[in-house]
């Protein structure tokens, strides 16, 4: 067990430690709640380094952009730009992060108080905030220079890649795990080609990269009391992307009826109201900023992103579960069978999702070429 007393105490903070209690339900990092006898508490985090190599790297993509997110919002009081941007401490040496004796890394951020998170939306209200929120954080980055940001996980959203990890851990899974999953593989195969649609418009230079969060599922965002977003959190992944990446991966957990390891399938279900909700949301505030290219496969990167989950998911569990953190046998599996259905119900609605995009982008062009 961590001394978090002794870890929190070397950052520079004149708050005085009361007590920690764990956090957020993540797959990779440990998350923890550090209480004061100020008026601020602070979120403690170490950080994986073996699922992120390259941890300074990593703290120092979130400061970039935190910093860069500050500017942005300089015309309001310092408390509020704290409850609408993470706010890093550095330790009393005057570093971003802290390693400790074992080799943990660690950072500190202040906590965003009264706010809360949904595991699930709970209303359109939720998705068209949340889309609001994962659009303005594009439009408030699109400005930043992406090729300062290091690649914290290469090929993270790599279709191709993923691919070849799929194989390999197929060619070398147990005759047991390979039987279990035999039918999502096949799934999987039969839409090998269609889901790398967006890896080559990339490689065809159609598509430009920025900066991106590149996990936006919906844990990932904060709400006020009122259920109005304030601030995107957990950037350990924010790299260069396309803006695919954070509008697919955003979809996949607001318009799920299910659980992500839900193991009755037919409770999961694609959500089509919400989706309209949180398209509104994130058009409204990017739309003026997407190319055509780009506003034509927004509805269909819900479908590559939540299929590219499923795909690391099913990897996983072939690979007799090495990198999600599994809380009982075959859970990847499950998690896998429940990205898959999605991906199922996203393609019967995918007709209307695109209609719903481009009767949303037709209105942001419109109203842009009003304002000029």
């Amino acid at each position: 067990m961590f001394d978090l007393q002794k870890i929190f105490n070397q950052f520079d903070v004149a708050d005085e430690f009361i007590n920690a209690s764990e956090l957020g339900s993540g797959h990779i990092n440990d998350t923890f709640l550090i209480q004061t006898e100020s008026n601020y508490d602070y979120v403690l985090q170490r950080i994986n380094h073996l699922v992120f190599p390259d941890v300074p790297s990593l703290v120092e993509n979130k400061v970039l952009i935190s910093r860069h997110l500050g500017k942005k919002f300089n015309y309001l009081s310092d408390d509020e730009i704290q409850k609408r941007v993470l706010t890093f401490i550095q330790t009393k040496s005057g570093a971003n992060f802290l390693r400790d004796k074992e080799g943990n890394y660690w950072n500190l951020t202040v906590n965003i108080q009264g706010c809360k998170t949904y595991e699930r939306v709970s209303s359109s209200k939720v998705a068209y905030e949340a889309g609001k929120l994962f659009g303005e954080f594009l439009h408030l980055t699109s400005d930043f220079d992406s090729s300062r940001l290091a690649e914290i996980i290469p090929n993270f959203h790599k279709m191709s890649f993923r691919f070849e990890q799929f194989d390999a851990a197929l060619a070398n899974a147990s005759e047991l795990r390979r039987e279990k999953a035999t039918e999502l593989i096949d799934f999987a195969n039969k839409r090998r080609e269609e889901v790398q649609i967006l890896e080559e418009l990339i490689d065809d230079g159609k598509i430009s990269l920025r900066a991106t969060h590149n996990d936006t599922k919906i844990s990932n965002a904060l709400f006020s009391p009122e259920d109005e977003a304030l601030c995107v959190i957990d950037t350990d992944t924010v790299m260069p992307g396309i803006v695919h990446f954070d509008f697919g991966d955003a979809v996949r957990t607001i318009c799920n009826t299910g659980d992500e390891d839900e193991s009755d399938l037919s409770k999961v279900r694609f959500n089509l109201e919400y989706f309209e909700e949180f398209t509104k949301g994130f058009i409204g505030e990017l739309g003026g900023e997407l190319s055509d290219v780009e506003a034509k496969h927004l509805a269909f990167s819900a479908k590559v992103m939540t299929f590219i989950v499923g795909l690391r998911m099913l990897t996983d569990f072939l690979q007799n579960d090495i990198y999600f953190r599994t809380s009982h046998e075959f859970q990847n599996l499950d998690r896998a069978k429940s990205q898959f259905k999605l991906v199922s119900e996203i393609e019967i609605n995918l007709d209307e999702m695109e209609t719903i995009v481009s009767l949303e982008y037709a209105k942001s062009v419109g109203k842009q070429q009003a304002q000029t």
